[in-house]
């Protein structure tokens, strides 16, 4: 199987468990997490076992995911799940606000740079349009969240974000092209 088809399942698989099950079992959250959490720590061991390395944005998605999910379960509480997506987004924005100011590292650049090359110019570029971009979802998330009901949210958290992020990182590419070395 292609390595980059497993990469996919790995990264939206759980996504999509947590809606099938969200749905199946009559928009039951609580119902929905187990799985997601299961399938969420399932997505980083296969990512680690195909690329023999930790896979840091996974490993940091899933651990979240855990941790509020499990608050969610356990308080029933479900504004624990609800602000996830904010408070993943924030931590992702200012990781490369603080890399690039506090410690002089562009970290997109240093997680990508295998990926593509790109001059400074282009590195720093991208690294703040990505800022822009995360602190836009977390945005989007907080007004989804307390203005609609929970099946919208849920619907904005699989059907919105993931297009939105493609779509996204589709129009990078012209600066991508634009900067490659």
């Amino acid at each position: 199987m292609n390595k980059s088809f497993l990469k996919f399942v790995a990264d939206f698989g759980p996504l999509l468990i947590f809606f099938t099950v969200y749905y199946k079992s009559g928009n039951d959250l609580s119902a929905a997490i187990p799985p997601l959490i299961v399938a969420t720590i399932i997505a980083v061991i296969g990512i680690y076992l195909l690329e023999k390395k930790i896979p840091y944005v996974p490993l940091v998605g899933g651990i979240i995911i855990s941790l509020f999910g499990g608050l969610t379960l356990y308080f029933n509480n479900p504004i624990f799940l609800y602000m996830k997506p904010t408070i993943i987004n924030i931590i992702f924005a200012f990781a490369l606000i603080g890399g690039r100011i506090f410690l002089k590292k562009n970290f997109l650049e240093f997680f990508f740079k295998s990926a593509f090359q790109l001059d400074q110019i282009g590195w720093n570029k991208l690294n703040n349009r990505w800022v822009f971009f995360f602190i836009l979802l977390a945005i989007l998330n907080e007004i989804i969240w307390r203005t609609q009901s929970e099946a919208i949210w849920v619907n904005f958290k699989v059907w919105g974000i993931l297009p939105l992020t493609f779509i996204f990182t589709a129009f990078q590419l012209p600066l991508i092209n634009k900067h490659k070395i």
